[in-house]
């Protein structure tokens, strides 16, 4: 894809193989092209990499992480699940909405949890509403830890953040699927993976192998969940796609079946 931005003129220049067309440069279309593009290079340049909450790293998008927060708002859950820890940044994050709204806890869940960033986050302000579980996301001994410790919550909401391989989503899919409660949430994160196969850090392979391709797959086989952007709570403009890294990410709990 060839795109030219004409400031003068006010167009957007698109031009894929044979086809060639002319979008209006401040219309909703031009933005979406505009964005994913911004989104693309962004992730080469690791952008989401240079921010933190409440003085932990926080590897996310801004525009993901305030689209969490609606839904945390709108859903309060009991419990927030989420797979991969890293620096912890996303737990704080949970947490501190957490203690804004008087409710809720974070469970979270890594294969390696490296002893600066468990330090960092058990002396944390926030501390007390988080619990770490070292090990595999898919072994069954601790799905079966997370599942006790969920225990018998009346709105559980899971994010999907660790390894992002296709088989590696749709395995704890298929383990924590269970644990999600009636509307609300599973969320495989990161299927941006899909659009950035020829970019430069990346690998042709994402192409298929990444999370969107999984949340999808694995949604056509449980009719009980459906793939679903959460409405925004608020919009007076045109525009109705998140910029995101979590393309096809949200998977809503319709029914039991």
């Amino acid at each position: 894809m060839i795109i030219q931005i004409d400031t003068e003129l006010q167009l957007l220049k698109v031009k894929e193989g044979a086809t060639e067309r002319e979008i209006s440069l401040y219309s909703r279309e031009a933005f979406e092209i505009i964005s994913l593009h911004w989104v693309r290079v962004g992730w080469n340049q690791k952008y989401q990499y240079s921010f933190s909450w409440f003085g932990r790293p926080v590897i996310q998008l801004p525009e993901d992480m305030i689209r969490m927060q609606e839904v945390i708002y709108r859903l309060k859950p009991d419990v927030i699940i989420e797979t991969g820890i890293a620096h912890g940044g996303s737990l704080i994050f949970y947490a501190s909405l957490c203690k804004a709204m008087g409710k809720g806890r974070i469970i979270g869940i890594d294969i390696e949890i490296r002893p600066p960033n468990r330090k960092a986050v058990e002396e944390h302000e926030l501390a007390s509403f988080i619990t770490m579980v070292e090990g595999s996301s898919t072994a069954p001994e601790i799905v079966e830890q997370v599942r006790n410790m969920a225990g018998k919550a009346e709105t559980v909401l899971v994010i999907l953040d660790s390894n992002h391989t296709y088989q590696h989503v749709m395995d704890e899919l298929n383990a924590y699927s269970g644990m999600v409660t009636l509307g609300s949430y599973i969320v495989a994160t990161d299927g941006i993976m899909k659009d950035l196969h020829d970019v430069p850090r990346a690998g042709e392979n994402w192409k298929t192998d990444n999370p969107t391709c999984a949340a999808i797959d694995f949604s056509s086989k449980n009719p009980g969940f459906v793939v679903e952007q959460p409405a925004w709570p608020f919009n007076e403009s045109e525009l109705r796609e998140n910029i995101t890294h979590w393309p096809s990410a949200w998977l809503l709990k319709k029914n039991q079946h």
